[in-house]
């Protein structure tokens, strides 16, 4: 394993190229291409690899970009991809194709805010808009989980029991295009730990098929539930690539979430991507004045890790969610969700705070003026907009 000072962009570049490497005595690989900042350096650097067994296509859209994958994962070759922004609000008809065709295609979605007005800094907006198809989605806070995550992304992905797309969420600017030293695998270890793709309804002339004709009512019922049903053995598939990728390199990541400090805790933050840093930082600062305070790093956003958030902050006095994102007429998507699960649960105040909307910086002074609102709170309170009303 090589260690290296490199960009989140840079190391996701690599990490695709050497996943793609690794299917060469299979089918190949491919990539339907398209640069927007601030992805552009992961399509550059694959552009530059030379592949064995694959291609990368340079297409005139994200939309067209995303049916070369459909259409190289349909014929069994490894898919993989990267936008932003508005790239995957254009993409999002063939988004939610690649998961209605229950097709392992990986993509890196480098998150940026959506426009109008435009704005190229980090929030989650733009992934998040798409969580109803049905794609997995990480979010990762470093460079090295955002290495980790792609590797254990096609894993999950071309599992059998799964077979649905992946996208690993980053934070624009934040991680892509800052670097940190990584422990960047060899190809022998991504060989040793992705098999090759095999994809059980690619094309096949041997046995002609149509994809994606007309379905009946109740075909369609049973297709979306036999998705959920894959949804809901991903934990347990990702349990058992988090334990290969021990064998294989010699660290456990980061599963569904981390939970840090939680147990003795009476007052527990949930936060995601690079905030969690900050907060981590703030928490640990706090905790040697004596303060019970817990850290939730969530990671698998979809499916939601339901039991295992419900075992962490099911028993605790108050939570605050920190949510670099926004449903307009609701709030945080991340406190809605985690609402949703702790219903029924003894948690006396659950408090939502959208904060750093369009790459507005989470410093610790922003994480610490929210740790001390929330331990006044008696009752939650509709979303709090800190930026705003700081």
């Amino acid at each position: 394993m090589a260690r290296e000072l490199i960009t989140g962009n840079g190391a996701a570049g690599y990490v695709l190229a050497q996943a793609g490497e690794a299917n060469r005595s299979a089918r190949g690989c491919c990539c339907g291409a398209y640069p927007i900042t601030p992805q552009t350096e992961i399509i550059e650097y694959l552009r530059g690899f030379e592949f064995a067994k694959g291609r990368v296509v340079p297409v005139e859209s994200e939309h067209s970009a995303m049916a070369v994958c459909i259409g190289a994962s349909l014929g069994g070759a490894r898919a993989f991809t990267a936008s932003s922004a508005n790239g995957l609000a254009y993409m999002a008809e063939n988004v939610f194709a690649a998961g209605y065709f229950r097709l392992p295609i990986v993509m890196i979605a480098v998150n940026r805010t959506l426009g109008p007005p435009w704005n190229i800094w980090a929030d989650q907006g733009d992934s998040l808009a798409l969580r109803d198809a049905a794609w997995v989605q990480f979010y990762v806070e470093s460079h090295q989980e955002l290495v980790d995550t792609i590797l254990m992304a096609f894993r999950i992905a071309e599992d059998s029991r799964v077979m649905l797309p992946v996208m690993v969420c980053m934070d624009g600017f934040i991680v892509s295009h800052t670097q940190m030293v990584v422990d960047l695998p060899e190809q022998q270890q991504v060989d040793a730990y992705l098999p090759t793709c095999s994809i059980p309804h690619r094309l096949n002339v041997d046995r002609p098929a149509t994809v994606g004709g007309l379905a009946w009512p109740r075909e369609t019922e049973h297709m979306r539930h036999e998705i959920q049903q894959a949804m809901e053995r991903v934990p347990a598939v990702l349990e058992e690539a988090r334990g290969e990728f021990e064998q294989v390199f010699g660290r456990r990541p980061h599963g569904v979430m981390s939970a840090e400090y939680v147990d003795e805790a009476e007052t527990v933050v949930v936060a995601s991507n690079t905030i969690a840093r900050t907060v981590r930082n703030v928490i640990e600062q706090r905790r040697v004045g004596g303060e019970a305070i817990g850290l939730v790093s969530a990671k698998l956003f979809r499916p939601f890790p339901r039991d295992a958030i419900r075992a962490a902050l099911h028993d605790k006095r108050r939570v605050a969610v920190l949510d670099r994102n926004h449903s307009p007429g609701s709030g945080g998507i991340f406190w809605q969700e985690i609402a949703a699960t702790l219903q029924g649960c003894d948690v006396e105040v659950l408090q939502d705070y959208v904060v750093g909307l369009g790459g507005g910086d989470v410093t610790p002074d922003v994480v610490n003026r929210i740790i001390d609102d929330l331990v006044k709170r008696e009752t939650s309170a509709e979303p709090v907009w800190e930026e705003v009303t700081a």
